[in-house]
């Protein structure tokens, strides 16, 4: 029998992931460690927000969630203009600090108190333990294939605007 794993939990974990660097970049002294862990860090959150937008999304968008979902991809959107000038700047200049504490914040916000505040437990109610799986399944398997091809590196060229939804509707 194959390991699946519920969309939700696979996404929740990941943000708990996300949450633990943020804790060791903010503990580290070291400039080369800071830098080392947000490659890490951005990486993560670079292919946690494409299997976002380009399957979780998609897949829950309804008519209840269109609104939630449209204001996640501009979330989205403003985690990636921060994480840009971040990949741009040395963790020693002193916006950088101050950039990773914005995002922190944009991240606990939309990770916490939207999505898994609110979006999880309508999804828990609306969607069989079968289509979570299916789902979950989906997800890790892109987030896999993207995390070990510097995902972080596509963050600046996603910075215009907002992931289309509508499109996959």
């Amino acid at each position: 029998m194959t390991e699946t794993i519920d969309a939700l939990e696979l996404l929740t974990e990941q943000h708990a992931e996300v949450d633990e660097l943020f804790e060791k970049i903010e503990q580290s002294d070291d400039a080369d460690e800071k830098s080392t862990l947000f490659m890490q860090l951005a990486d993560k959150l670079a292919a946690h927000s494409a299997i976002e937008e380009k399957i979780f999304y998609p897949s829950v968008l309804t008519d209840d969630t269109c609104d939630d979902l449209l204001e996640f991809t501009e979330e989205h959107l403003a985690a990636k203009r921060i994480l840009a000038d971040m990949l741009a700047l040395d963790p020693e200049d002193g916006h950088w600090d101050a950039k990773l504490s914005v995002l922190k914040e944009e991240i606990r916000h939309h990770a916490h108190d939207e999505e898994e505040g609110k979006l999880f437990p309508l999804l828990r109610k609306k969607m069989s333990a079968e289509q979570l799986a299916g789902l979950g399944n989906e997800l890790l398997a892109m987030f896999e294939e993207l995390i070990g091809q510097e995902p972080r590196m596509q963050i600046p060229s996603e910075t215009t605007e907002a992931a289309h939804l509508e499109a996959y509707r």
